[in-house]
């Protein structure tokens, strides 16, 4: 017969044991750290310890910097298109649309009018609406290339990009 190698998982789990932990109490030492599971090979040096299995750097970089290239391509877009069509003279200003979403609530701004079109553009100034938008694209362009070029963010900055690409889109209502 022919010897297939063996397909299954490695022995070793991705998440190793430290070494020392395995031995009973009181017991000497490994006096060989080289031969222990979780020390690097020969060759790797200390760059494999500053990086341990299972800490997913890579995965978080990568999926940030995924996530604020496309925020960033969407500001920039929006940065571009807004004012043609959902600036003051747009096909479909927004600036109407918020009117008569106010109008149809009865003059009051609250919880039913923020829940139909979630906006912080409820709490600006809507006289120069074509400045508004694009001051939100530009902040969501700012805090998207931070991202993009640091590759770091936490949780407010990317509640903070959500929230004013959420703004841009409820206004821009069903083409």
């Amino acid at each position: 017969m022919l010897a297939v190698p063996d397909m299954a998982a490695p022995m070793a789990g991705p998440r190793q044991r430290r070494p020392g932990r395995d031995r009973a109490p009181g017991a000497a030492p490994d006096p060989s750290p080289a031969a222990s599971p979780g020390s690097p090979g020969p060759g790797l040096g200390a760059a494999a310890l500053l990086l341990p299995p299972g800490t997913f750097w890579l995965t978080r970089i990568v999926l940030l910097r995924s996530i604020a290239f496309l925020y960033s391509v969407a500001f920039l877009v929006a940065l571009h298109q807004n004012k043609q069509l959902i600036g003051t003279k747009g096909l479909l200003p927004c600036k109407l649309y918020l009117q008569d979403i106010q109008r149809y609530f009865k003059g009051t701004i609250g919880l039913d009018a923020l829940s139909y079109a979630p906006t912080v553009l409820w709490f600006l100034d809507w006289s120069d609406m074509d400045s508004v938008l694009d001051g939100l694209a530009l902040a969501g362009l700012a805090g998207a290339g931070f991202v993009l070029v640091t590759g770091c963010a936490n949780m407010v900055l990317m509640a903070l990009l959500w929230l004013l690409y959420l703004s841009l889109v409820n206004v821009g209502q069903i083409w």
